[in-house]
């Protein structure tokens, strides 16, 4: 049974149009015949092994991801891994050929929060993809955050990696809360594909994109991936899209109203957004000086085999 189907419960506890539009499915199909591959044992226990430690270190690529597993006395085929990183929708965050690519035909828009101080709501907006591992596959998760606040302003589930599941998700968050100044993304094909950056376009949005193996450029929404894997995920196993969905629903909710954040003085990202007091973030510039010194060396160079 496809995967995209198999997640369809006739008698679970949202009706099936529901799960049949969370999964991208028509109706019709969910009673259709199918055959398709299944994930061995041995590659769900790797797979969970993997998740577990790309959430802790999400700049590890295949050869460090090896390593680990070798260390938890999992001898694999360096092969075998980037094969499973794959079907997670992952990839190492280095500079080299595991970097995540974005579509040869989609524009790349230049990073604009370096050096930038956020200091209001709706200021700068950022998403990103991370992926929940399921008994019958594996979901994708896209969220979409204020910076100011640290508030989850949408979330969507997808089976695939699709850019219509973020296209809705963002949507969803400019209907319910205006639209930001800046929106920042990494350079996935989601995000650089057409439907989305046609929406930022749309509503006049300056848009902003990470650059290829900067790990800290989107650093607030990989934050974000840890405590929703390590205070809710990881502790409940979700085997269901169904179980999912609510589980999310009620870890969302818990997370913009109830939670308190440090980096807030333990109010709540939803006290934050609501009084645009207490938040805030500034972007560092870390690569500044190393650029500005790198094109007076090209510019003195110029210069110099001007005059011979």
């Amino acid at each position: 049974m496809s995967i995209r189907r198999g997640w369809i419960e006739r008698e679970g506890e949202i009706a099936v149009i529901r799960q049949c539009a969370l999964a991208g499915v028509v109706r019709s199909g969910v009673y259709r015949a199918a055959t398709g591959e299944t994930v061995s044992a041995l590659d769900q226990m790797l797979l969970t092994l993997i998740d577990a430690e790309y959430t802790r270190h999400p700049f590890y690529g295949r050869r460090r991801l090896v390593i680990f597993l070798k260390a938890q006395g999992q001898v694999v085929n360096r092969k075998r891994v980037p094969r499973l990183m794959g079907i997670l929708g992952l990839a190492g965050m280095a500079p080299g050929p595991s970097t995540s690519q974005p579509h040869p035909e989609h524009h790349v828009y230049p990073y604009l929060l370096r050096g930038v101080e956020v200091t209001r709501p709706n200021q700068v907006w950022s998403t990103d993809i991370t992926y929940v591992r399921l008994a019958p596959g594996f979901a994708y998760l896209v969220a979409i955050m204020d910076w100011y606040a640290r508030r989850v302003l949408a979330w969507r589930l997808s089976n695939t990696l699709e850019a219509g599941f973020c296209v809705d998700c963002l949507e969803e968050a400019l209907r319910a809360h205006g639209r930001p100044e800046i929106f920042n993304t990494d350079q996935g094909s989601q995000f650089t594909s057409t439907a989305f950056t046609g929406v930022l376009r749309r509503e006049e949005i300056a848009i902003s994109m990470d650059g290829r193996g900067r790990a800290l450029d989107n650093s607030f929404v990989e934050r974000l991936w840890r405590r929703v894997k390590y205070e809710d995920i990881y502790l409940k196993g979700y085997t269901r899209l169904s179980e999912l969905l609510l589980g999310l629903t009620e870890y969302f909710a818990f997370y913009n109203h109830e939670r308190p954040h440090q980096s807030l003085g333990y109010l709540t990202p939803e006290a934050v957004y609501r009084s645009g007091e207490g938040g805030g973030a500034k972007i560092v510039d870390r690569f500044g000086n190393a650029q500005a010194e790198l094109g007076q060396r090209q510019t003195a160079a110029i210069e110099i085999g001007s005059t011979t």
